[in-house]
Parts: C-alpha cells; structure tokens; sequence
C-alpha cells in the first residue's frame, strides 16, 4: 500500500481525461450570417445567425437569441430562444426560452415552454401508447393557444380541452 513506489504510465486517456471517441463538437452559424439552402449536421448546432430552408441535426438544434430559422427543422432535441417559422420535428425534447417566438407545426415527444415565450403551433406531442385516455387515442393533434392551455381536435372535429 505504502511502499508501492511504482509509477503509473498509463497514457491520459486510458484513465479516461482524454475522450477515446470524436470530442464533443458544435458547430455555429453566428450573428450576421445568413444561410440558404439545406444544411445537415451529425453534431450538435448553434444558431445565432439565419437559416432560410431545411436544418437535419442528428443532434441538438440551439437557437440563440438572435437566431432566426424559417423553414423545416428535424432534430433530436432542440433549445429554442430566437425566432423560429416553419416545420419542427424533435425526436425527443424541444424547450422553448422566455423570449422565444414560435410560429407554425411542431412535433416532439416532450415539451417545455417558459413563461414569455410567443408559441403559436398546431403541437403534435408523443405518441399514442398503451394507457393514454381514448381521447387521446382519437386525437388527431394538439393546439396550444397563447394561454398555454391544450386543446385536441378529434376527429369528429370539435375542441376539448385535455386534463394537464
């Protein structure tokens, strides 16, 4: 235990300070630039800047306070504080800042909204699994009004608003 004067030479990363895979990398469009056309991205993306077209991330999509995105987004998760009109599917989790301003059809698995945020979207949250109410199961999507409250629209065609 206390005599054992032997040095370790074990390299950095086999104890593990230097990751064996790609490090964690983001790549950033920044304020002032303006993008079109279809980007895709298998790491995670900033956006401080403007995008005008179609963004695939296989991973997280973050739109800064002075992003703005219009068009289609598809991603794993995303964190929204900018601006942001289109098409936005989020395979997982998509959160939306206090300052944010969302405009068109969103669909996630789960949702955050803080307080302040402009969210004006027809929302298609989860999917249908065993234990969801029959509403929910005859729910052809959500809509959540300026309140933040959530109404379905069945597909006989009328409102009702769902249990939180």
């Amino acid at each position: 235990m206390f005599g054992n004067k032997k040095k370790d030479t074990s390299s950095p990363r086999k104890k593990g300070l230097i990751s064996n895979g790609a490090s964690h990398q983001l790549n950033s469009i920044v304020k002032g630039s303006v993008i079109e056309g279809k980007i895709s991205s298998d790491s995670d993306i900033r956006v401080d800047g403007v995008i005008n077209g179609t963004l695939n991330c296989a991973a997280k999509v973050i739109l800064g306070p002075t992003g703005k995105i219009n068009g289609d987004v598809n991603c794993q998760n995303a964190v929204f504080e900018g601006q942001f009109e289109g098409v936005l599917k989020v395979e997982e989790m998509l959160i939306v800042k206090e300052k944010a301003i969302i405009t068109g059809d969103i669909t996630t698995n789960k949702l955050v909204v803080q307080a302040g945020a402009i969210f004006n979207v027809s929302c298609t949250m989860g999917a249908n699994k065993p234990g969801h109410s029959e509403l929910s199961k005859k729910s052809t999507g959500r809509k959540i009004n300026r309140n933040g409250h959530a109404t379905a629209e069945t597909e006989k065609g009328y409102h009702q608003k769902e249990a939180s």
